[in-house]
């Protein structure tokens, strides 16, 4: 990771002498004026999964008005924008457009005030902490580039704009509610995502799994509980439970092939109420990543097997074994087509230059976009990359003095937006117009 960094720094620096423009690039930088007053539009007012009424109708509108037919409230608050113009592949663009419940801290002259209750019943801030707001500036940007080049293409381009991807739920809405049957269904998906960890403007990817399947898992662990001092006439759920979460460690040291990446967390640990009663019950709950259908098997199968094994160990009655639920849907991982990733990649390198686009690691974060390959036919390509977001200055600061950068999320994210979406909005329209060059 260290040689990625620095090769990242060194490339960086030839972002101050981008490669060299052409036509798209200029007719882009018109349009930048008006893309980055929508974006800050968009970062002002984020909403909440599920709850994107104002994003979509606004956007909705400006696709309307570069000639798109559109469709509203596909998968709840979900937009389809459909241009067809001849014969030719059916591309797909997709951009998210919910925000997180984040009180916003980076100071931006256009910062949200937001706020809202989401499903915890608790008003918090909402900000767009993932940068879904350059996503979909972005996309406007490329729709404007393809909707005044339709001379130059032929074809059918579905522009989708996708709800509640921080829930990993809003790709599977819009699906279930006639993605693919009431609008084309794609040969290509494509999308892209902005970056915390690199310099603003450079083009990350991954070939194969990019992004790992998801999934929440419950465990309750039933005690029987008593007296602190008399614990030998109890069965201690605390004690069980701790021995659970230290066996599951495991499934990924001892079980899981070193060279097939996985995770199990435990982010959460309650029981018990006093000092001196044994609970009757504890209740965890983890986080479990991994890229393949096997391994996710594997993990999941483990968990439930050493729930149970534990409990026999320690001599719990069968009625009282613990249960372990596992949410769903889950988001499955997000998997590149190798052979099509990197040929868009070399496309892009002789584009922008190749100290600017550069393979990056897998990460074990999760994408619902996966959803999209995934209800696909066998010949769909996809694919997701990530264009850099770190303002150059701040990036070489944390270079040099090794301290941490704003990650996604953070209440502190201010991307170079200028950057991220000039970058993106190329890349979507060039892609595009190669996929489907008359």
């Amino acid at each position: 990771m260290k040689r990625l960094m620095t090769t990242l720094a060194a490339g960086a620096a030839l972002l101050a002498t981008p490669a060299a423009a052409d036509e798209l690039r200029d007719s882009l930088g018109e349009k930048m004026p008006a893309l980055m007053e929508l974006y800050k539009d968009l970062h002002a007012n984020p909403e909440l999964s599920f709850e994107e009424v104002r994003t979509a109708a606004k956007l909705a509108e400006l696709m309307r008005d570069e000639g798109f037919e559109v469709t509203e409230q596909v998968g709840r608050t979900g937009v389809v924008s459909v241009m067809r113009n001849g014969d030719g592949p059916v591309v797909m663009l997709r951009a998210d457009m919910d925000g997180l419940p984040v009180v916003e801290q980076t100071g931006l002259p256009f910062a949200s005030t937001q706020t809202a209750t989401p499903a915890s019943g608790v008003t918090t801030g909402v900000m767009h902490a993932c940068g879904h707001d350059t996503h979909m500036a972005a996309f406007i940007g490329a729709a404007r580039l393809l909707a005044e080049r339709k001379d130059e293409w032929s074809g059918t381009l579905v522009m989708i704009l996708q709800p509640a991807e921080e829930l990993g739920l809003g790709a599977l809405a819009m699906l279930e509610d006639g993605l693919y049957t009431r609008f084309p269904e794609p040969d290509y998906a494509i999308a892209f995502h902005d970056a915390a960890q690199f310099p603003a403007g450079m083009i990350g990817y991954s070939p194969g799994y990019a992004l790992a399947n998801v999934d929440s898992v419950d465990i309750t662990v039933p005690g029987i509980g008593g007296h602190g001092a008399y614990p030998h006439t109890t069965k201690d759920p605390i004690v069980l439970a701790s021995a659970i979460v230290m066996k599951l460690q495991t499934l990924v040291s001892r079980e899981s092939s070193p060279l097939d990446p996985a995770v199990i967390t435990v982010g959460s640990f309650h029981a018990g109420a006093k000092h001196n009663i044994i609970s009757d019950e504890a209740k965890l709950q983890l986080t479990v990543r991994s890229y393949s259908d096997e391994s996710r098997k594997l993990l999941l199968d483990g968990i439930a097997r050493i729930a149970r094994g534990e409990a026999i160990a320690a001599g719990m009655p069968e009625d009282r074994m613990p249960t372990v639920t596992v949410e769903d849907p889950y988001t499955p991982s997000t998997y590149n087509s190798p052979d099509y990733t990197e040929t868009v990649m070399a496309g892009f390198r002789e584009r922008f230059g190749e100290d600017r686009v550069m393979q990056v690691p897998s990460v074990m974060g999760g994408e619902d976009f996966s959803q999209f390959l995934r209800n696909g036919d066998d010949e769909m390509k996809s694919l997701i990359f990530w264009v850099g977001g770190v303002p150059q200055d701040q990036y070489d600061a944390a270079q040099e003095s090794g301290e941490g950068l704003p990650s996604l999320h953070s209440p502190f994210w201010a991307p170079d937006a200028e950057k991220v979406i000039a970058t993106a909005s190329e890349a979507l329209a060039a892609e595009t117009l190669r996929l489907m060059a008359k």
